[in-house]
């Protein structure tokens, strides 16, 4: 069985989300250092943080988990760099300071697996909104952890700096079209926003649909 316990953290109200499955937790991608996350994993077994891309505004807590628990960082081999540039991961713009760096113990790629207590945790490369933009999919629980590549009606944006915009838009339909190429349906938690359904994003997300 699998637990989630969301935290929206920072001014950009990301979604931090904490994994839990036979005693052993995972958090998906810790915005900001937060004490009422750091509080929650106290004391836990927590092996991994999962990183969906390397934007600030999904890493800046990770040193600050690491710190409180020991977890292994994951992050796609192309987003790697952005964890210790805060130029690439747009830091230092956003906030007029310098990011810390952050070690990835982990470097994925595409169809890399991830065990965990009971759970098994897919890695699906969807480049668009960054260069290793990724989902992480539990197939056993129908459920997709989306990052900024999948939104309730809506997608990611694909004209931050660091990309070519009308190559990562490319990019980024083709990856939604990975996504809806999945069988069947699967709870979706994105990385801003509610939650919602695959099948309803189908029928629904004009991204998608076109």
């Amino acid at each position: 069985m699998l637990n989630v316990t969301k935290f929206t953290i920072g001014e950009i109200e990301t979604n931090t989300y904490v994994l839990e499955s036979g005693g052993v937790f995972a958090v998906v991608d810790p915005a900001e250092e937060n004490a009422e996350l750091l509080n929650f994993l106290k004391g836990k077994n927590v092996e991994y943080v999962l990183l969906t891309h390397g934007h600030f505004d999904h890493i800046s807590g990770v040193n600050s988990v690491v710190r409180e628990t020991g977890a292994k960082v994951c992050v796609h081999s192309l987003d790697g760099e952005m964890l210790l540039d805060g130029n690439k991961s747009l830091y230092n713009s956003h906030f007029g300071g310098i990011q810390a760096p952050i070690k990835a113990d982990i470097l994925l790629n595409d169809g890399d697996e991830l065990n965990f207590g009971e759970m098994n945790v897919r890695v699906m490369h969807t480049q668009g909104h960054t260069n290793g933009s990724v989902c992480y999919i539990l197939e056993n629980e129908r459920i997709i952890f989306s990052g900024d590549t999948l939104f309730r009606l809506s997608a990611g944006r694909t004209d931050l700096a660091g990309i070519n915009p009308v190559l990562a838009g490319r990019n980024e339909l083709a990856s939604l079209k990975k996504l809806s190429n999945l069988s069947g349906d699967y709870m979706v938690y994105p990385g801003h926003g509610e939650e919602t359904t695959l099948q309803f994003e189908r029928e629904h997300n004009r991204y998608i649909r076109y």
